[in-house]
């Protein structure tokens, strides 16, 4: 029978975490003043210039995951991103907020970035009214526009412009760049206009205009463009920045579902402390409606635990003396004495955290590809707007509309929705996964999960619980099978052995107490025998004659693929007892649920043709390969490349972590073992094969928000700057258009939120 560890749905294998290579070590940095994907793009690249070092920069959680060698320094790679013009640091360790911080507006920055739009806005309402409406135009209108943009401009943009001028004094340009530029060359226009060209006059009148159209150079302002842009830029920001904490709201939830203060055991009283006091071994206190404080072991008591936080499971789960117990789980019943088993950053939570944190700093590789082309973007559209400039001067001799439709460039040429495309998608789509128990290790998982058309399942402890249970009793003629239950349960009570462990809890089950046995004895390879009031009772292979009618019980009992065991008193065998692994209650809802996304359900186990072919029968599974080696696991999903199919496989012990990984597909339910878990792409963290599914189909959906974020964006700049260089775009509409793009990505990616 294949080997597998398991345990209860509460009492799961620590969740295992990538490791850096030998000699390597990882660090994490906060980094700041990142305004748009070509800033994370460069920062990336610079890092990665360093001898050894490979670095991901992700612009949506601000990050970067650094991979170092020996001789290379923290301080270092700190100092390398601080010479790029950016800050960087390491982050310090969560600390959980009151829940009445939670709010987006508590957040500081936000709250500043929240202000700087208000005032903005409320400046460059009027100038974008006087300028679009000519009735509103009195006399020297003009001069109102001028005192009311001037603070927008200089004050509202202002970390556009710090953000510009620190980019170009380390010879690089951004999002900024363009928005800086832009915002400045439509202001300084306007003042030479103003002062030194007809726009100052008193009675003087302007139109606004959609498209770019011949004017008068010297008398045309463009004061509504200066303000209303920052503007429009600033609600963009503010739009994406709430939408960006949005997404990250599932890690922030799981990192705070952790309990605050516990009642440790000290000198027997009870002693209120924080849970970061903790140690292994210590004893605490969950009384009803509390949340279990960290990792342990039931030492005193009984209770139902939820787990529904950590592990979406909504059934609570019974747990007793020696059963495990996961942090963050909500007592719901009795109270409970726990022995802490592991505290801190070893915890079930804080590696769900982190291991979802390290998915969302990862990039699919379809971003990588973005993050080029928004590196070369900068750059590349400053160089198509100095050229809109010379051919709309030199085709129509006009200066202002050769300004305006360059203008109108850069502005709308930001690929800040680039950026955002892939990350916050993945943000959203791990986090969700998170709350329903699915972790997934890396943005490359999800374009596997899109080819695979075959999902091999290991039977024990996947389809199957990977425990044995009473099955059937039959007794022969003369004889009741509860008196042969009850007789043979009281034997096997005294045995360690997993099939005599089910007969005697099936045995308790149906007929209750069982009698004292008193003599017992292993007879090595054949069975166990034992005095039960006053019989001498054997149960095994320990008969010399077995009647014809239980010989055809036991024949029948292994044809279902049951592991039959002769029982009998007083040298006579008097009934047959059959075992079996028991299928999961949900196994069968898994596998159609598995056929309904195209997938080919194949079971796998070291077990005999019989009993394969029974759980087989009984979930709805037509492809099987049984009696395989633990070794030979590996091969079989070799095979099954081979002949074109795209494998994933789901299992849960040590001898099947090799197949998970030879795998494209790895799935590790989280009950299972470590070497398992670790050897998984995807780790379900609840027992139920249904997960699996679920899991497919969240990878596919997230897969899928990413291309069509990135179709979008992409589609976006493709479109507009052609617009924009034949003079078809007001350099305001471009702001808008320009602003709203990110916070359409971003929107687009929150409705991974609703996923059930």
């Amino acid at each position: 029978m294949t080997t597998s560890t398991t345990t209860s749905a509460t009492a799961q294998t620590p969740i295992a975490l990538p490791r850096p290579a030998e000699g390597e070590s990882e660090v994490e940095l906060l980094i700041g003043g990142m305004t748009c994907a070509s800033c994370a793009a460069r920062v990336e690249k610079k890092l990665n210039r360093m001898d050894g070092v490979t670095a991901t920069v992700n612009y949506a959680t601000e990050k970067a995951k650094v991979t170092y060698p020996q001789g290379v320094q923290v301080a270092d790679l700190i100092a390398t991103v601080v010479k790029t013009g950016y800050t960087a640091e390491e982050p310090a360790p969560p600390q959980p907020e009151p829940a009445q911080e939670a709010g987006p507006e508590r957040d500081p920055e936000l709250a500043a970035l929240r202000h700087r739009l208000l005032v903005s806005a409320l400046l460059a309402a009027p100038v974008v009214l006087l300028a679009m409406v000519p009735a509103l135009q009195f006399d020297n209108w003009q001069w109102l526009s001028l005192t009311l943009a001037a603070p927008v401009v200089v004050w509202g943009g202002a970390q556009f412009h710090r953000a510009a001028w620190t980019n170009a004094r380390h010879g690089a340009a951004t999002m900024d760049t363009l928005v800086s530029v832009g915002t400045l060359a439509a202001f300084g226009w306007s003042l030479w206009a103003l002062f030194l060209g007809d726009a100052g006059m008193p009675g003087m009148h302007d139109e606004f205009r959609f498209t770019v159209a011949r004017m008068d150079s010297a008398s045309t302002i463009y004061l509504e463009v200066a303000s209303g842009v920052v503007a429009l830029i600033l609600l963009g920001r503010y739009l994406e920045a709430r939408s960006k904490r949005r997404a990250g709201a599932a890690l922030r939830a799981l990192m705070e579902l952790g309990a605050r203060d516990v009642a440790v055991l000290r000198d027997g009283r009870e002693v209120r402390v924080p849970v970061a006091s903790l140690a292994v071994g210590d004893r605490f206190v969950v009384r009803p409606g509390e949340k279990v404080a960290t990792d342990g072991t039931v030492v005193e008591g009984a209770s139902a635990v939820d787990a529904s936080m950590l592990t979406g499971e909504s059934v609570p789960v019974d747990v007793t003396v020696g059963d495990a117990v996961t942090g963050a789980t909500v007592n719901a019943g009795g109270r409970l004495v726990v022995a802490a088993t592991r505290v801190g950053a070893d915890t079930q939570l804080a590696r769900m955290a982190r291991l979802v944190e390290d998915a969302q700093n990862g990039k699919a590789e379809v971003q990588r590809l973005a993050d080029r082309i928004s590196a070369v973007f900068v750059p590349v559209v400053i160089l198509i707007a100095l050229g809109t400039f010379a051919v709309w001067l030199g085709v129509t001799g006009d200066t202002a509309a050769a300004f305006t439709a360059a203008v109108a460039v850069l502005i709308i040429a930001c690929p800040c929705a680039l950026g955002l495309a892939t990350p916050t998608a993945l943000m959203v789509g791990t986090g969700r996964g998170a709350q329903l128990g699915i972790l997934i290790k890396g943005p490359e998982v999800l374009e596997s999960t899109r080819r695979v058309d075959t999902v091999v399942l290991d039977k024990t402890g996947t389809v199957t619980t990977g425990r044995m249970s009473l099955q059937g009793v039959y007794a022969v003629r003369g004889t009741d099978e509860d008196e042969v239950l009850r007789l043979a349960g009281a034997l096997e009570h005294a045995s360690e052995h997993p099939v005599a462990r089910a007969i005697a809890a099936g045995a308790e089950e149906k007929v209750g107490t069982l009698p004292a046995v008193e003599d017992f004895a292993n007879v090595p390879g054949r069975g166990v025998r034992g005095r039960v009031e006053g019989r001498e009772v054997a149960v095994g292979r320990l008969f010399d004659v077995v009647p014809e009618e239980l010989a055809l019980a036991r024949s029948r009992a292994e044809r279902e693929g049951r592991t039959a065991v002769l029982a009998g008193w007083d040298g006579q065998a008097r009934g047959v007892l059959a075992v079996a692994d028991t299928v999961k209650e949900t196994s069968a809802e898994a596998v159609r649920e598995l056929r309904a996304l195209g997938l080919t359900p194949v079971l796998l186990t070291g077990d005999n043709r019989a009993v394969a072919d029974s759980v087989a029968n009984a979930v709805g599974i037509t492809e099987v390969v049984a009696e395989v080696l633990p070794e030979d696991k590996v091969d079989v999903v070799r095979r099954l490349q081979r002949e074109g199919r795209t494998v994933a496989m789901v299992g849960d012990g040590v001898n099947d972590a090799a197949a998970l990984a030879t795998a494209d597909l790895g799935l590790a339910m989280g009950t299972g073992t470590d070497a398992a878990i670790e050897a998984g792409d995807l780790t379900l963290v609840r027992g139920d094969l249904r997960v699996a599914a679920d899991a497919i189909r969240l990878s596919r959906r997230t897969l899928a928000t990413i291309k069509g974020n990135l179709v979008w964006a992409f589609g976006y700049n493709v479109a507009a700057l052609p617009l924009a260089a034949a003079g078809l775009l007001n350099p305001m509409i471009a702001g808008a258009a320009m602003a709203f793009s990110s916070v359409f990505v971003v929107t687009n990616s929150l409705r991974l939120r609703t996923f059930r």
